[in-house]
């Protein structure tokens, strides 16, 4: 009982340039977000709510790309790329329930950035720590709930005698395309699960982000206008790139599934986002330059000495 994967190179050469590549990414992704997360801990005023979801965002990222990229690393050196069935559920359940986690923790941080501008009096009293730790909390536990929900939906169907799948791993659109039962069913409860995953947490999203539009516009002062779009600037970027590739691999029919195209778009959700996040976030923040440089500053001298 094992699928086997058809994306990866057969070349030689070609392997060796994916493995150097790959892992070349995974390095920057881990680094950036440990550092993020370093910086953070290290930081004394950065203990604010803000940069406490900053680094649980970094945190999921890092659990989110190991449930995947070393997979893809070992199976573009091996011969045989191949999986077994509860290695393909349990891979499956982890990389949408992170996937999720991270969706409902961009929308607690939109909910985060609205408190703190629509309503600064009361943003001391409504964000503490008890707050943010149970909606980072909430955020992982719903994403996983959701997950194993649908992941037990999809390999209690039976499967067709072709175990190929045209992925790089176990995601739940290359591998429902080998479930032999009605179509309908299981694909109405995969976009159940995208929905409340990602559809509801977007408009969530947008919705606190008309009332902030409208809140900036009433300042009088230019400087504050801009310094208020730039807290939401970085997040609005990731949110962009998130539920962009999120989106079109989920909020879609079956019949719009095309191999190539979608090994390319998980690719950018599985690599290209989480090692564009810490870069997004730092570029664009003066506080987390000034720490990450003192960071880096203190590491070198301790070496160096």
């Amino acid at each position: 009982m094992e699928f086997v994967f058809l994306a990866y190179p057969s070349q030689p050469e070609l392997r060796a340039l994916s493995f150097l590549g790959v892992s070349l990414v995974y390095t920057l992704i881990i680094s950036g977000n440990v550092l993020i997360i370093m910086a953070i801990q290290t930081e004394a005023r950065l203990h604010i709510p803000m940069y406490y979801f900053l680094g649980s965002l970094s945190g999921v990222e890092v659990c989110y790309t190991a449930v995947v990229v070393p997979h893809i690393l070992a199976n573009t050196l091996q011969s045989e790329k191949t999986i077994t069935l509860l290695g393909c559920a349990i891979q499956m359940i982890f990389l949408i329930g992170l996937g999720s986690a991270d969706c409902f923790l961009l929308a607690v941080m939109a909910y985060d950035r609205y408190v703190a501008i629509c309503h600064p009096l009361q943003y001391p009293l409504t964000m503490t720590l008890t707050l943010c730790g149970r909606l980072v909390m909430a955020s992982v536990v719903i994403g996983l709930f959701l997950s194993i929900q649908l992941v037990a939906f999809i390999f209690s169907l039976p499967f067709c005698r072709t175990r190929t799948i045209e992925h790089f791993f176990c995601d739940a659109p290359p591998v429902m395309r080998l479930v032999c039962a009605n179509s309908h069913i299981h694909e109405l409860s995969v976009l159940v699960a995208a929905t409340l995953a990602i559809a509801i947490p977007f408009f969530f999203i947008a919705t606190s982000y008309v009332f902030i539009v409208a809140a900036v516009l009433k300042i009088h002062s230019a400087a504050g206008r801009h310094r208020a779009f730039s807290t939401c600037s970085s997040h609005l970027s990731v949110v962009l790139l998130q539920y962009g590739c999120c989106a079109f691999m989920y909020l879609r029919p079956s019949s719009s599934y095309y191999p190539k195209q979608d090994q390319f778009i998980s690719l950018v959700y599985t690599l290209g986002t989480p090692v564009l996040n810490p870069l997004i976030y730092t570029l664009r923040n003066s506080d987390m330059k000034g720490t990450l440089g003192r960071l880096l500053t203190r590491n070198c001298l301790s070496q160096n000495n």
